[in-house]
């Protein structure tokens, strides 16, 4: 490990008497450590000099992933706890609703997903906020492969009445369902677009506190706007 990170100062690359040097070990162990690294991968030679290999920028990227799911998970929690309810994040990726990160406690407890997130984007505010971010093409193909299904009494009854209903939506406008995707229970989510990923962040209350919905959703406006970019890096991952 001391070599990689040795290694990894050294953009322009080090030699194997350089590196030793620097970690404090022998020679000759410096070297067989470093054969063993180049053939797993981990490094890579060139005319004598070693750089970082692809499995070391793999493990790398993911570190870095990680950390980044970390900060998002660490903001959920904050606006969590500030606004007094669960708090979701979601975008929509290669054709399909992704629920990347739920933020709840046993006091505020998320929705649980009794029915598949995926293939109910037409019935909770998460999907329909998701959907309204897309062109009209994207719309019909995502409902061609989910058709719209009643799963409450209080869900859409068809696509042509949900497509109406996203397509009235103003941009950037918070979306309300109430019971549509499970009884009682009340869910607000706001439309996140960064380039062309669609994303939103949500929250949901037992519907005997749907009074607080409005002041909910402003309080979770207001937090998204301040930290608007830590969000949008996770985006990526």
């Amino acid at each position: 490990m001391r070599l990689l990170e040795s290694v990894a100062r050294h953009h322009g690359g080090a030699p194997a008497k350089q590196l030793a040097r620097e970690t404090g070990l022998a020679l000759p162990t410096a070297y067989h450590l470093l054969r063993t690294l180049v053939h797993e991968g981990y490094l890579r030679r060139d005319k004598g000099m070693f750089f970082l290999g692809e499995a070391a920028e793999r493990l790398g990227g993911s570190g870095a992933a990680q950390k980044r799911r970390s900060s998002v998970a660490t903001t959920l929690a904050h606006w969590r706890d500030s606004i007094g309810a669960p708090v979701y994040y979601a975008r929509y990726q290669d054709g399909e609703i992704e629920v990347v990160c739920v933020s709840d406690t046993p006091g505020h407890p998320a929705v649980a997903e009794w029915a598949d997130f995926r293939e109910t984007g037409h019935a909770h505010a998460i999907g329909q906020c998701l959907l309204a971010q897309l062109d009209e093409a994207a719309r019909r193909d995502h409902l061609d492969r989910h058709p719209v299904q009643s799963i409450t009494p209080y869900t859409v009854r068809d696509d042509h009445t949900l497509l109406r209903r996203l397509a009235s939506m103003r941009r950037m406008e918070a979306v309300v369902e109430r019971q549509e995707y499970a009884l009682g229970t009340v869910c607000a989510a706001i439309p996140i677009t960064v380039g062309t990923t669609a994303a939103t962040v949500a929250i949901s209350l037992p519907a005997h506190q749907a009074g607080r919905l409005p002041t909910a959703v402003q309080r979770l406006q207001s937090e998204a706007g301040r930290m608007l970019g830590s969000l949008a890096v996770s985006i990526s991952i």
